[in-house]
């Protein structure tokens, strides 16, 4: 099999990344393979092959992968004040998007990947960016709300319109009516109650009631 860690297979991981940004096909254990790569041989690492490996990984929150992939870097890609036009910038840049992901501010995911010129470079190659992340919102959503008023996911999705009429009804199957979106129940989203039996004997019980009595030595 391809030996994972011998630099000599650096460029046909970095050929599978374009491939994966390409085609919309995504492979975590590559990526982290390549990062790996990049760990024990500095001088091959590649900016725009690392940052497309942490965009794609941000097309599959909220997965751990984002966090897999940057625990591989260098820890100055963290470091307060990044140079303008480094590494460390687009990092930290990436790192922002995905904390308004985990933290559901999705309005904001957008309107900070609207709101600079750098975002739309880093994006660049990955095919169908926007789709992925929306479809990705979609699903999250629909494993905790039933409903939601159609301003507010309209503005989770970035849009409206026939474009957000289309989106919901046929990329998630939801139904719109009115001003509010219904999502069907699934196994995430339907409230049920939940009963636990815990299964105590005699013995065990007595036990439990003598110590309660029992006055500390």
């Amino acid at each position: 099999g391809l030996d994972r860690y011998n630099p000599e297979t650096t460029t046909v991981f970095q050929d599978y990344v374009v491939s994966q940004c390409e085609n919309q096909t995504y492979d975590c254990y590559a990526n982290l393979a390549l990062l790996k790569l990049y760990q024990f041989n500095p001088h091959l690492g590649r900016d725009e092959t690392i940052t497309n490996i942490l965009v794609k990984s941000l097309t599959v929150f909220p997965s751990p992968d984002f966090s897999l992939c940057l625990a591989l870097l260098p820890p100055h890609v963290l470091a307060p004040n990044p140079a303008a036009n480094s590494l460390a910038e687009a990092v930290q840049k990436l790192n922002t998007l995905h904390s308004q992901l985990i933290g559901a501010s999705y309005d904001q995911f957008w309107s900070t990947l609207d709101g600079d010129d750098l975002y739309a470079d880093l994006i660049a190659d990955v095919q169908g960016f926007e789709e992925l992340m929306r479809i990705r919102q979609a699903v999250v959503i629909s494993q905790t709300m039933q409903s939601v008023d159609r301003a507010v996911l309209e503005s989770w999705l970035n849009l409206n319109g026939e474009a957000f009429d289309k989106f919901v009804k046929e990329t998630c199957g939801w139904s719109v009516g009115g001003s509010t979106v219904s999502i069907p129940l699934n196994k995430e989203n339907e409230a049920r109650g939940t009963v636990v039996r815990e299964n105590v004997k005699f013995d065990q019980f007595s036990r439990m009631i003598k110590r309660a009595y029992e006055q500390p030595a």
